[in-house]
């Protein structure tokens, strides 16, 4: 699979680093699948975040639609995209609202998108229409991908870059902007929307993600903060904590999801987010003081994984093993697993 990736990639010139195989059977298993559904999956596809008032996000359906497609369950599939379709996919230009709050009428109060989530939707959409040969799927991918390249992707210091959400981050919006989030990039997702939106350089917005990755490292620990000022030198961004913290911990497992070949930026990672007691680490970057120590298995994961990747070390064995906790450490675990069983199985 990673060398047909791998030849598409090289026909489109992008990083071989962003290569990731499209799972065709399910590496997330069934009784795993039934369990995060059963927890955090209502019936209508509403996918809850239930450690934050129980409210819906474009993230979590875009990571509900990507796990349905890892354990290769078509139905839920279905089911999680007629939510998102329906009661998320209201804005004028495409995108999708980011909150939907069952307590509040009307449910959404904040129009604003969240480039990450719309970016995790097309990228679930474009694989699932591959994966299960229906033209609907790509379809809605490329409209969505579109619509973020034109509302969300911009130019900055020669680089591409992505806004966190149409309003709020750019130059005209902040006196620091624009202000991005590194968590945001998604590198697997890119080759395969090249493959429907061949007209936007989604080499380049990948490549400068990565550039800034390496740029952002603050601190003694080297690492970046959730919010990032780039109206000049990297920095982290006025206004919000100066903190490596529940954004930035899913960076490291996307750069090894995307297959990237930098060992040197994911060792700085795996350094910087290491824990006294074997957790991962939340960081002040400025003064490198650990706020807090995230033990949670779907935390843990992500510096197991890569001491895997960078060292050979296998999984501990209670990190193989899949109980649903709250909605975003489940989903980090599951992506987590479904990677080691697909490209790194010396992991296991």
């Amino acid at each position: 699979m990673i060398r047909q990736i791998l030849q598409v990639l090289l026909l489109l010139g992008a990083l071989p680093a962003m290569a990731h195989a499209q799972e065709t059977n399910g590496t997330i298993q069934e009784s795993e699948w039934a369990a995060y559904k059963e927890r955090f999956v209502a019936e209508n596809g509403r996918v809850i975040d239930d450690a934050n008032g129980r409210i819906s996000h474009s993230e979590g359906q875009g990571y509900g639609l990507l796990l349905a497609l890892l354990a290769n369950d078509r139905a839920d599939f279905a089911r999680i995209w007629t939510f998102t379709n329906t009661r998320l996919l209201l804005r004028d230009d495409g995108l999708a609202v980011w909150k939907w709050d069952p307590d509040a009428e009307p449910h959404v109060s904040d129009p604003n998108n969240a480039s990450d989530g719309d970016l995790l939707i097309a990228y679930a959409l474009a694989r699932a229409g591959t994966q299960w040969n229906d033209a609907r799927f790509t379809d809605a991918a490329r409209q969505i991908a579109t619509a973020l390249a034109d509302e969300a992707i911009f130019e900055q210091n020669d680089r591409l870059m992505l806004r966190p959400g149409v309003v709020g981050f750019g130059a005209d919006d902040r006196p620091d902007g624009p202000v991005v989030n590194l968590s945001y990039w998604v590198f697997e997702a890119f080759p395969v929307l090249a493959e429907l939106v061949p007209a936007v350089d989604w080499e380049a917005l990948g490549r400068g993600g990565l550039d800034l990755a390496r740029e952002a490292g603050f601190g003694a620990r080297k690492l970046p903060s959730d919010w990032i000022s780039i109206a000049d030198e990297a920095q982290p961004a006025e206004g919000f904590p100066a903190e490596f913290s529940y954004n930035a911990v899913r960076i490291p497992l996307y750069l090894m999801r995307a297959g990237l070949d930098d060992t040197a930026l994911l060792r700085r990672f795996r350094e910087g987010i290491a824990g006294a007691n074997g957790g991962l680490a939340l960081v002040d970057v400025r003064s490198g003081e650990v706020k807090e120590e995230l033990m949670d298995v779907g935390y843990r994961i992500i510096p197991a994984l890569a001491d895997c990747v960078l060292d050979g070390t296998p999984l501990p064995a209670e990190l193989k093993q899949f109980a649903p906790t709250a909605y975003y450490p489940s989903t980090l675990h599951l992506l987590g697993l479904s990677y080691a069983r697909e490209e790194q199985q010396q992991c296991l």
